[in-house]
């Protein structure tokens, strides 16, 4: 486990906050953190109407292999315990060199500026496994997610099979 990617953070409205790679253990939170996202923000991350992440899913997205993916999740306490506010993800390419990523951010969450200090981080873990290129597929129509990838310096692109999605690449 990559003690060393543990951080603090304070976001805007001074919540303080961890950031931390995904463990297994943290299969319940995920699902709860899915669960709670509003039906456009399940859309705009997993392209479907789930409800739920599938067993399959749960396993794949906290049994993680730190060498070739990392997941780090933004936790605040909350009177329930570890509560997560955010998830940024990336799968190594098998060039090695590039990845891809995804990010989700709960729907109560959003606009507090967790999605620039989240992703830094997730930059920082991608370079620091050497890889340069960082890419993902965002809707063309959620706009709060294009718009934070122009502020963190993505190239912007339109799918060039589909126009309701567009390919967002930055250089690592």
């Amino acid at each position: 486990y990559p003690t060393h990617m543990v951080q603090c953070a304070t976001l805007n409205d001074q919540t303080k906050v961890m950031i931390r790679p995904v463990r297994p253990e943290d299969a319940q939170m995920q699902q709860e953190f899915v669960r709670n996202l509003s039906d456009e923000s399940r859309y705009n991350r997993y392209l479907s109407s789930i409800k739920q992440l599938s067993q399959t899913m749960l396993v794949r997205f906290t049994q993680l292999d730190y060498d070739r993916e990392m997941a780090l999740a933004m936790t605040c306490e909350s009177e329930q315990g570890e509560e997560q506010m955010a998830v940024a993800r990336f799968i190594t390419d098998p060039d090695n060199e590039g990845c891809e990523f995804a990010l989700e951010v709960a729907d109560k969450w959003q606009g507090r500026g967790i999605g620039p200090i989240l992703m830094n981080a997730l930059f920082d873990a991608a370079r620091e496994q050497g890889l340069t290129v960082m890419r993902g597929e965002v809707l063309a129509g959620n706009k709060g997610m294009l718009k934070l990838m122009h502020k963190l310096g993505f190239t912007v692109e339109t799918h060039p099979e589909d126009r309701a999605l567009t390919i967002v690449t930055k250089i690592l």
